[in-house]
């Protein structure tokens, strides 16, 4: 419980980290945005001035040199000075091609008008001019550097969230690994003295009917612990007929199962090899079919088909069940994952890792109508 609330804790902090950087990045970047647009402001104003001086100097002979440096030195903010009958007659910073084309200015002008106030250039109140300017390509760059900064802010928690799951995705697989190996280990006791009691039984002469069915029962378990104890380790396959292997599990189930289920088990071919570990798989078509039992509700009819492809063993398990939407047919792999009130959802995340990781296979959900059934596929590489 510390473990998660110290988790919580840490998550709360980092979110609430993350909003302060962001805002503190949109606020700076607001106010230099705003401060660079008040200093062009001023700057057009400046260049405003040395046109007046200019337009306004009547002496031939005066040195405007001043305002006509103070006008060439604006190369990067564009304008257009337009007469008080809104005729261009100057431009700045502008496409020299482009700007051929009277409806390009005119386009130009409405943009920068919509952009900025105009500046008016008048000489006592007569020739009165106005310029209007837009924002300078730095100044229209820097609108899209919060959002370049939020991005690369966005990515970096990206990474330490998805390295902080992959840490906690191997701190618990670590956790099932060790349980499911003490649990094997803690099953091996009480089976050595179950093996014990059924040789003091032969030798009482107890019905053999009853010794055989304690030891299959003792079989089962010894088996259980075998799969548990493989858990977390790469397990050895070797070539096997799957066919036998499938019908040992299935006949398993049979046997213990309500009688008001109808089981069919058919294949193409009695022989059909591939690289199995014979426990591990025996547990994949035993979940399936105990899934297929539970859907439908003890009642109905189970078919087991395995059909020699080309190049693949075709395993299909349908049942009669209530079936589920399609938009689950994934979600059911994922650990945790279940439908039932009851239960760890692990059984089928476990089995895709035995068929997917260890036997390089594939399975998943072929068709499910809701009501009417499902049907799992498995399908694995031929010897």
């Amino acid at each position: 419980m510390k473990i998660f609330s110290n988790t919580l804790l840490f998550k709360r902090i980092t979110i609430l980290v993350s909003f302060i950087i962001v805002s503190l990045i949109l606020w700076n970047t607001y106010t230099f945005f705003q401060k660079f647009k008040h200093e062009e402001r001023i700057k057009m104003e400046i260049l405003a001035t040395a046109q007046k001086e200019i337009a306004s100097d009547t002496n031939l002979d005066a040195n405007v040199d001043l305002p006509l440096k103070i006008i060439e030195n604006n190369s990067n903010i564009p304008m257009i000075l337009v007469n008080d009958k809104g005729e261009i007659e100057y431009f700045q910073n502008l496409d020299s091609v482009k700007a051929s084309n009277p409806k390009y200015l005119e386009k130009q002008l409405i943009e920068m008008k919509a952009e900025n106030e105009p500046i008016e250039v008048s000489y006592k109140g007569k020739n009165k001019q106005f310029i209007y300017y837009r924002n300078s390509d730095l100044l229209n760059r820097l609108t899209y550097y919060p959002i370049a900064l939020i991005l690369i802010l966005f990515l970096f928690l990206s990474v330490i969230y998805m390295f902080y799951n992959s840490n906690k995705v191997a701190e618990t697989n670590q956790i099932w690994t060790a349980m499911a190996k003490e649990t094997a280990h803690q099953i091996g006791t009480p089976l050595s003295s179950l093996l014990g009691w059924i040789a003091i039984l032969k030798m009482e002469k107890v019905d053999d009917k009853y010794v055989a069915e304690i030891e299959k029962d003792v079989s089962r378990l010894n088996t259980i612990a075998n799969r548990f104890s493989k858990i977390g380790s790469t397990p050895e396959l070797e070539k096997e007929n799957v066919v036998a292997v499938t019908k040992q599990a299935f006949d398993y189930l049979e046997s213990r199962s309500s009688k008001q289920i109808s089981f069919s088990f058919s294949t193409t071919d009695a022989e059909i090899y591939t690289n199995l570990n014979t426990e591990l798989f025996g547990w994949v078509i035993e979940n399936l079919i105990k899934n297929a039992i539970d859907a439908m509700l003890g009642k109905g009819q189970l078919q087991l088909t395995i059909e020699n492809t080309a190049k693949k063993v075709k395993i299909t398990i349908t049942d009669t069940g209530k079936g589920m939407p399609k938009k689950l047919f994934k979600q059911i792999f994922k650990p945790g994952f279940t439908t039932k009130k009851r239960g760890w959802g692990l059984g089928l995340s476990l089995s895709k890792r035995i068929v997917a990781d260890y036997h390089k296979g594939k399975i998943f959900v072929q068709k499910s109508e809701i009501e009417k059934g499902t049907t799992f596929e498995i399908l694995l590489d031929k010897v």
